[in-house]
């Protein structure tokens, strides 16, 4: 006998299992509060006590740590910054990686694919190396000021600032952005510009009226691929930036490694997981929207 829904069923066990299971554990965590013992929260699910241990359990669970959140003027505006730095990132990552995909959809199939393997090159590499290199890169003594060096040029400090910081950012996820753009450029009917132009459109008024348009789809695509990792970005930040660069990567590792207050990292990381889903929903109902 066929039982379809077998089919169908593995997906949402492997939803349950690594999200919704890890999720729900993090949510918990988030309503529990601080204690000096091992693990350090409070409270302990006793299934043993059965129906009065699960009815004290549910009942020690508070939202203390998220009016913490609310009112403690470190998280506002590690929050803050994490979106200032993804917002600012999003948009030179937009500005670089339009023009390199739109210039690569211009080119004949065999130039493309060679064009686009040299985007999908740095995935080849590690990540924490090529972020190190940058560190070789900026440094007071690095290749940047020794190149600088050559044309009389004072040494420039780079290195632990917020610049440093967008640098990377830009750098590690330009081909998030790229891939998505040329994607959809890659795709349009040049027909539509050649009739643009045939209606009196100059060059740049087809590409305005019509290609960019068009590439809408690509760039709300690239841009959520950037912005929402780049919010909760650690890794580059913790290399690149200085001890005042406060972003929501670096306070969720601090808050769990460092203090040992797993509650209040928890609920950072929910805070974090909301404020991303809205752009998530959005983008699908607009996409909904267009393919109606």
């Amino acid at each position: 006998m066929k039982r379809p829904w077998l089919a169908a069923l593995a997906p949402y066990l492997w939803l349950v299992v690594f999200f919704a299971f890890p999720f729900l554990l993090v949510a918990k965590l988030s309503l529990s509060h601080t204690v000096l013992a091992m693990p350090p929260y409070a409270p302990q699910l006793d299934l043993s006590q059965g129906h009065a241990g699960l009815t004290h359990f549910v009942h020690q669970l508070t939202f203390e740590t998220y009016v913490r959140l609310a009112t403690d003027r470190l998280y506002l505006t590690a929050y803050l910054s994490s979106l200032k730095f993804a917002g600012v990132a999003t948009a030179i990552l937009l500005a670089i990686g339009y023009p390199i995909a739109y210039g690569m959809s211009r080119f004949g199939p065999a130039a493309r694919q060679g064009l686009l393997m040299a985007v999908i090159l740095p995935f080849w590499t590690s990540f924490l190396i090529r972020i190190y290199a940058w560190i070789a890169i900026l440094k007071p003594a690095g290749l940047l000021n020794q190149a600088l060096a050559v044309f009389h040029i004072g040494t420039i400090r780079l290195l632990n600032t917020d610049a440093a910081v967008v640098l990377g950012l830009v750098y590690a996820y330009l081909p998030f952005m790229v891939l998505p753009l040329y994607a959809v450029l890659e795709k349009q009917d040049e027909s539509l510009i050649e009739a643009a132009r045939d209606l009196g459109c100059t060059a740049t008024g087809a590409f305005w009226r019509v290609t960019f348009p068009l590439s809408i789809p690509g760039v709300a695509a690239g841009a959520l691929l950037c912005f929402i990792p780049m919010v909760g970005e650690f890794v580059i930040p913790d290399l690149l930036g200085g001890s005042g660069t406060l972003m929501l990567g670096r306070t969720i590792w601090t808050e769990f490694f460092a203090d040992r207050d797993w509650p209040a990292a928890s609920a950072v990381a929910i805070v974090l997981l909301a404020t991303l889903v809205i752009p998530i929903v959005l983008f699908q109902r607009q996409q909904a929207k267009v393919l109606s």
